[in-house]
């Protein structure tokens, strides 16, 4: 592979560990700092994808969509779709234990699952939707991947510095206490119920806008794009890997994670084409290792949740 050929390559994957931060960035508000276990983040991001990709493609026949709009009218649709579906969700399964949330997550990913390959005067089907129009999309290859790398890293930015900022104000003190002892929280007065369905819909939303910015690089989707092994599970690895509670390490692990998947490809794609079928299995055991690895010699992840009046970590 030429220089010209890495450097694509590497953006390419910059472009995707931009996406994925905001993934893991939602998830560490939800899990890191309140303690809501949300295993159905491939839900929202599909929600966000389609959302996002209905209003904004080409007119089509035979599924809704083609309204042309504007992508900022799109992305900001998506991060509201993704939040509607959260609040009944939030609304209902908040006030019980951790597990019927996480049961309630994967049962509307899954139901988001079905209809976008069901209804396809809704999404397209399994053919999906496609046309969806890309910033910068006329320019030449590398200018436009190097374009559209600036807006997710833009959006990712804006994403860390909000978040980080309502952590360290007294809503994310607040968002600790109740994740580290929700009754005593409750015996101060605290609005519990309230408080954790803020943060919920405020990390769904993350995750609406992290499918949206997917559909747009893509410039299509199906539902095959929509695999909850990718955009569930590897989310979570990533976050207990850079350290859950830490923002700084939600991102890192997104990279770390993510680059270590898309070698792994990269490398079993080069084996003979009956080797390379069976070698692919060996990514999912390497990731599993590496958290395995994780959680035996650094439970906190590579960046730990720092606590309140210590010193930054080295």
């Amino acid at each position: 592979m030429d220089l010209l050929g890495l450097a694509n390559y590497a953006v390419f994957m910059a472009i995707l560990i931009g996406i994925y931060a905001l993934l893991a960035l939602g998830l560490n508000i939800q899990w890191g700092f309140t303690g809501l276990f949300n295993a159905g983040i491939a839900g929202f991001f599909a929600v966000g994808a389609y959302t996002s990709a209905i209003l904004t493609s080409l007119p089509a026949t035979g599924r809704l969509g083609g309204y042309e709009l504007p992508l900022v009218v799109g992305w900001l649709a998506a991060m509201a779709a993704a939040a509607l579906i959260a609040w009944p969700i939030g609304k209902i399964c908040l006030r019980f234990r951790s597990d019927y949330l996480a049961i309630a997550t994967i049962g509307i990913a899954e139901i988001i699952r079905l209809v976008i390959r069901t209804e396809g005067w809704l999404t397209g089907g399994v053919r999906g939707v496609t046309g969806v129009p890309r910033p910068f999309g006329d320019l030449d290859y590398m200018p436009s991947q190097i374009a559209y790398l600036a807006i997710v890293a833009t959006l990712v930015l804006i994403a860390y510095l909000l978040v980080e900022r309502q952590v360290k104000a007294p809503w994310g003190r607040m968002m600790r206490a109740i994740r580290d002892n929700e009754l005593a929280a409750a015996a101060m007065g605290k609005q519990v119920e309230a408080r954790r369905l803020q943060a919920f819909v405020f990390g769904s939303a993350l995750m609406g806008l992290a499918g949206a910015l997917f559909v747009h690089f893509n410039r299509s989707i199906t539902p095959e794009a929509i695999d909850p092994m990718i955009a569930t599970f590897l989310i979570w690895i990533m976050l207990i890997l850079g350290g859950s509670g830490n923002n700084r390490g939600a991102i890192l692990g997104a990279a770390v994670i993510w680059i270590i998947w898309s070698v792994s490809e990269l490398l079993t794609d080069r084996l003979p084409t009956e080797v390379a079928v069976q070698a692919k299995y060996a990514r999912v055991f390497i990731i599993g290792l590496t958290l395995q690895l994780v959680l035996r010699f650094r439970p906190e992840g590579i960046l730990p949740e720092r606590q309140a009046g210590s010193p930054p970590h080295r």
